[in-house]
């Protein structure tokens, strides 16, 4: 069994909630995880005192294999110059040189991807055909048995409430080309609230698709949860056993002084022996098939 700790948007600047931030560090130890995900907004602004502070914490968890990628938040608003031409210089330097990165250890294989689109969508976020080729590439090499992952800041599916968020521009094109790629899982952030369900929920497939699950952790660490989680704080732990995933959703009780198990959600796995079909077959990707990965596409692998 392969044990995943996934926080998100934990906002280090004048939201963060420090007794949240310090439960979580105190849970992490306990849980032992066999990989970290933070899926982005580390900052609220994008300062380097905030990305500081961000690197500390950072440092602090347990020693485990981790994945990041930025959020809006990691990116300037209102440096308009920084944001137009180094937008992530911050985030390279105190979190990391790799936007789109690629992380192998036993039983899986996880792909982040930079969501934030600085120019265009620095609130809704973007993934592009050119990312979801890269991704493609990178599960077609994998193993059969490996559990095939993305991680990326902004949300596939509005939670199930009625605050009105839209998903990503052309969420259901990205999905629908990872599942062909035979992705099982996502996970995300961006809501400030917990949201675990399957694709299918909310873009319904043929008789032969499985859907993706989908994993959005609520804010771990800051003031400004929303709707359901207003003012709480969230994470997720993920466990992929060979026949299922189980996911357990965290909140923080003041009551309990620290994080504790909320719900329990459980989902098959594919099957062993499921061979992806060709994404490459896909709409969003089929004259994408001879181009070379994107420049810089594969930093940031980890053997």
């Amino acid at each position: 069994m392969v044990t995943i700790l996934h926080a998100s948007d934990v906002h280090f600047g004048p939201p963060y909630n420090e007794v949240a931030g310090e439960a979580f560090q105190a849970v992490a130890r306990t849980v032992a995880p066999d990989l970290i995900v933070v899926s982005g907004d580390f900052t609220q602004r994008a300062k380097v005192g905030e990305f500081e502070a961000a690197r500390a914490w950072l440092d602090r968890l347990p020693r485990a294999p981790l994945v990041v990628t930025p959020g809006n938040h990691d990116v300037p608003l209102y440096r308009v110059w920084e944001r137009l031409f180094d937008p992530y210089r911050n985030y390279r330097t105190w979190i990391s040189p790799e936007l789109d990165s690629v992380t192998r250890i036993p039983g899986l294989v996880v792909v982040a991807l930079n969501s934030t689109a600085p120019l265009r969508a620095i609130v809704q976020g973007r993934i592009d055909p050119a990312q979801v080729a890269f991704a493609a590439r990178v599960f077609q090499d994998a193993a059969p048995a490996d559990a095939r992952i993305v991680v990326a800041h902004h949300h596939f599916a509005p939670a199930p409430d009625y605050e009105g968020d839209k998903a990503m521009p052309g969420a259901r094109e990205v999905l629908d080309a990872l599942s062909t790629a035979g992705v099982e899982l996502i996970l995300g952030g961006h809501l400030h609230r917990a949201y675990i369900g399957n694709s299918l929920d909310v873009h319904p497939g043929t008789d032969r698709e499985h859907g993706i699950v989908i994993v959005q952790s609520g804010t771990t660490s800051s003031r400004r949860g929303r709707a359901r989680e207003r003012a709480k704080n969230s994470f997720n732990v993920i466990r992929l056993a060979e026949d299922h995933v189980e996911i357990t959703h965290f909140m923080y009780f003041s009551d309990v002084g620290g994080f504790a198990p909320f719900s329990t959600h459980a989902f098959p796995r594919r099957k062993y022996g499921y061979f992806p079909r060709d994404p490459f077959q896909h709409p969003l990707l089929l004259w994408r098939r001879d181009e070379p990965a994107p420049q810089g596409a594969r930093r940031g692998a980890h053997a």
